[in-house]
């Protein structure tokens, strides 16, 4: 695999060691493979590791695909693929409603992991970076890589890709407010989450009000973090529930009404900034 980067104008002077190890968060195995076989070039020239990359080098890595473990996925049907933005690093689809992220068992093969790997085979192979529940429409990051795929689990950390969901629940909102509950699992029902003061773990969503119906109001939901469930929790747990929540609300739906309708992140290797909306949308 060779994959060529121009640094961005903002990048601070750093060594190749730096860059692989600090910055890009390339796995220490493969590093020491990059410096033996002199895999990486600043400018179409072979360097040492103690050597500086500067705002505007180009850089190339030369890695094989043997340095990562393998990986077994079976093909979907590529056709269920709804593309919103690709290049040869990463790639965001539009997740269709009832379909879940990835499989649970190795012989699993209808999930958009499964339909994706069809959709870029010979070429490429996908990672998760994040996942949206089964019942949870819109968009959804993969790596095309194992390169790329810490560098974009790092920028999830770190908050810097920045995700808006809409959302429809039962009763009025009236103001925007922010929700700041722990959560942890339920000890009664493994599919469950609740809130739990002491013991669950920080999690803060923010609620946008869009839209007043008589018995239902239209959000926007930003995450601060990124817990199993956290919008259907939060919601729920301040008499909110979302519409055809078959887990956290006793009135049945057709479908869960949450939906990832925008992703922005800057990309790590051109600085451009990507901006997607997954449309239609529960709502126009």
């Amino acid at each position: 695999m060779k994959f060529t980067m121009t640094l961005p104008k903002q990048f601070n002077d750093m060594t190749v060691k730096d860059l692989l190890e600090k910055e890009w968060l390339v796995p220490r195995k493969v590093r020491h493979f990059i410096r033996t076989r002199k895999g990486l070039l600043i400018n179409g020239k072979t360097c040492h590791f103690q050597d500086l990359v500067h705002s505007g080098d180009q850089i190339t890595v030369f890695v094989e695909a043997e340095d990562y473990p393998k990986r077994t996925i079976l093909f979907g049907d590529s056709t269920l693929i709804d593309p919103l933005y690709e290049d040869e690093h990463l790639i965001i689809v539009n997740k269709p409603y009832g379909m879940k992220t990835h499989p649970n068992q190795p012989e699993e093969q209808d999930t958009l992991l499964n339909h994706l790997a069809a959709y870029l085979a010979p070429d490429c192979q996908p990672h998760v970076v994040h996942r949206l529940d089964k019942e949870t429409s819109g968009a959804i990051l993969f790596a095309k890589n194992p390169f790329v795929l810490p560098i974009l689990g790092r920028l999830l950390e770190q908050k810097k890709i920045f995700r808006r969901y809409q959302a429809l629940v039962y009763g009025k909102i009236t103001q925007d407010l922010t929700i700041d509950k722990k959560i942890g699992r339920d000890r009664h029902d493994r599919r469950k989450r609740l809130i739990d003061p002491k013991g669950g773990k920080t999690a803060v969503t923010h609620v946008q009000v869009a839209q007043i119906f008589p018995t239902q109001t239209a959000i926007f939901c930003q995450l601060e973090t990124g817990r199993t469930h956290q919008i259907r929790v939060h919601l729920a747990s301040i008499g909110h529930p979302l519409v055809g929540d078959p887990l956290y609300s006793k009135k049945a739906q057709k479908r869960l009404m949450l939906h990832a309708y925008e992703l922005h992140l800057t990309h790590p290797f051109t600085s451009r900034l990507i901006s997607v909306q997954a449309l239609p949308g529960l709502w126009k």
